[in-house]
């Protein structure tokens, strides 16, 4: 059995097309077939089954995967250790984060740490809060911005960095527009652009709705901060988004009022994987962060 074999599976398990599979991994469509069929001819096994234009993990290519999986991220530890050994300014540091905090916070502090860590490299992984969790607990990331900051987790540990305000935004032809500040409840008839379900800002806003008194009406739903703002500032209904969010100027936009009552936070923290020791480099961003942020506030 041959890296390159494993290499080509996980590749093909994760793009379930031998073609598009090959187009990433630069080499001809047959030179992946060959290898994948090398692969099951060696464990005896048949680790994919064809559907339609697709294929698709049998139950013993997905265990095998998930094996593979933590080999691979094993593997490409065990390279960068020996590369920060070498050379500690030199390393790569792997870091999720939630698409509210890509838009600011994450290129400032990477901005920032390469100022006086020019060589280093980062990895970057967007998520949801349950996908960037996942991440940390497989190993496939070093640290993860997240929020809400979970306070309490067996696989995760961190630190909090910050509570951030959220802000209602509303159309700028909308009544409240022009306020400096409003109740929530001030927004009960109107018609809110929320965030979908796996997203930890929805819930937020939802359980500030329910203190002010009242459940939101939903009109139209969205993954990314600029698709929400965007369609507010279009006049299809209000949100609330964090003050970080809102520091873009774009063609579309909304106007920003703090809302008083209740205010309304999250929480933003960095973690990492229970029990592990970090990675040289990693460990010195962590520090750096910690140390931003104490100055920050």
């Amino acid at each position: 059995m041959e890296f390159r074999q494993l290499q080509y599976f996980v590749k093909v398990a994760r793009k379930q097309h031998v073609t598009q599979a090959a187009e990433e991994l630069h080499v001809a469509q047959s030179a992946v077939s060959r290898q994948i069929h090398q692969l099951e001819e060696e464990l005896g096994v048949q680790l994919f089954v064809q559907k339609g234009r697709n294929l698709q993990l049998t139950s013993v290519g997905k265990l095998f995967l998930c094996r593979v999986e933590a080999i691979m991220t094993d593997l490409e530890r065990a390279i960068n250790e020996v590369h920060e050994f070498m050379d500690p300014e030199q390393g790569e540091i792997r870091i999720g984060f939630p698409h509210s905090l890509g838009i600011y916070l994450l290129p400032t502090v990477v901005a920032r740490f390469r100022e006086t860590h020019p060589r280093v490299k980062f990895r970057l992984r967007q998520g949801t809060y349950n996908s960037l969790i996942r991440d940390v607990v497989k190993g496939e990331i070093d640290l993860s911005f997240i929020s809400p900051f979970p306070e309490k987790h067996n696989q995760v540990t961190g630190d909090l960095l910050l509570l951030e305000e959220l802000y209602a935004i509303v159309p700028q032809e909308h009544p409240l527009a022009r306020n400096e500040q409003i109740r929530l409840e001030q927004l009960k008839n109107d018609s809110f652009v929320m965030f979908s379900e796996e997203y930890s800002l929805r819930s937020i806003v939802l359980e500030a709705c329910t203190k002010a008194g009242f459940t939101p009406k939903i009109g139209f739903e969205g993954e990314e901060t600029d698709t929400i703002r965007g369609l507010v500032a279009a006049g299809m209904g209000v949100s609330m988004l964090p003050e970080m969010a809102l520091t873009e100027i774009s063609q579309l936009q909304p106007s920003k009022v703090r809302v008083i009552e209740p205010r309304v936070t999250r929480s933003v923290g960095l973690i990492q994987r229970s029990g592990d020791k970090l990675p040289l480099v990693a460990e010195g961003f962590r520090k750096f962060l910690l140390e931003f942020f104490i100055h920050r506030s």
